[in-house]
């Protein structure tokens, strides 16, 4: 299929793919005279781009034109629906027709509906950072297609420390690539501990500090995460995300499910196994507590859209989140006289 629609926000893995599909497509000798880029943000471009698609290559190769930061799957205007419904069913198969966009397509768009009759659309979104079954595929799916082998263990630590930074994750699998060279075995978490540079404060530390009641690591990592430029509605995301999963795993086993397939199904959970070591997480907290969490994630979240000084908004929440998950204190029994 000639025609290709990638969306999303992860733009280095977008990229990749790009460079892959010219790469299948141009002949090096001629990339000058066979490769359009054009900002398609116009009707007026979209249909200069579709035009040059309709031209035949000069030389060796296929013709590869690129719309790019396309709104076509957004706002399409009639005279360009039409010029899409003329031109998209009569693209040559010498011809490569790319449209990128970082906003995800209008399902109810007539163009988006035409381009999923037409065009081959892959999505490239982040992947959300509490989500890490998903990080642990990407991890092997890249691993994959870079023919490095790791152990369990590795593609576990990798996900961990890189989270759903897909550059980051690209170069350090290079670096492993380099290390292992010719060999055929499997790279094991000792060397990526050691070759690898892991982003240690991450939001997910920052949840497991709030659950733990660490009022004093928890504001450190916030001010960590600020100091890295990290989206403060992106740290909120995380946060919420994490919590609502433990609290959907605490109170299904406080309500005596035993089943740990019944519990990953309700939690969400891609793989049951991880129950094992978020029960054992779980055990200085309670569903109560963590239910108390969501008023005031969502407030932490409200306030930030609505121009609240995020290092100012943000520590002073997290402080109160920390105060709902400080551990019960325990009793010492009573001595006898």
């Amino acid at each position: 299929m000639p025609i290709y629609l990638f969306w999303g926000e992860d733009d280095f893995a977008m990229g990749k793919a790009i460079a892959k599909l010219q790469d299948a497509v141009l002949d090096p000798n001629w990339l000058s005279f066979n490769t359009d880029k054009l900002t398609a943000d116009t009707s007026e471009t979209i249909i200069d781009g579709l035009n040059q698609a309709m031209t035949p290559p000069f030389g060796m190769g296929g013709r590869f034109v690129w719309l790019e930061n396309t709104t076509v799957c957004q706002t399409c205007p009639e005279a360009l629906l039409n010029e899409l419904k003329r031109t998209l069913p009569a693209v040559p198969p010498t011809s490569t027709l790319l449209l990128t966009s970082r906003k995800k397509p209008d399902g109810r768009a007539k163009s988006t509906k035409l381009l999923q009759k037409h065009a081959e659309i892959r999505e490239f979104a982040l992947i959300p950072p509490w989500r890490t079954d998903d990080l642990i595929r990407n991890v092997q799916q890249v691993a994959r297609d870079m023919n490095l082998k790791l152990t369990p263990r590795a593609v576990e630590l990798l996900a961990e420390s890189i989270g759903n930074n897909t550059r980051q994750l690209w170069s350090e699998l290079e670096k492993l690539q380099l290390f292992g060279g010719n060999t055929s075995q499997p790279i094991d978490d000792r060397a990526v501990a050691q070759l690898t540079i892991a982003n240690t404060q991450n939001s997910l530390q920052l949840a497991t500090a709030i659950r733990d009641g660490k009022t004093d690591q928890a504001v450190g990592l916030v001010a960590e995460l600020l100091n890295l430029n990290e989206p403060p509605l992106r740290i909120v995301a995380t946060l919420i995300g994490q919590f609502r999963t433990w609290l959907l795993i605490r109170v299904m086993i406080e309500s005596g499910e035993r089943d740990d397939s019944a519990i990953a199904k309700f939690a969400e959970l891609g793989n049951p196994k991880r129950l094992y070591f978020l029960r054992k997480e779980l055990n200085a907290i309670a569903a109560p507590q963590l239910l108390q969490t969501l008023p005031i994630l969502r407030d932490l979240e409200l306030g930030l859209k609505r121009g609240a000084n995020p290092a100012e908004f943000l520590p002073m929440k997290v402080v109160e989140l920390c105060l709902v998950c400080q551990p019960a204190p325990r009793h010492s029994p009573a001595r006898r006289r």
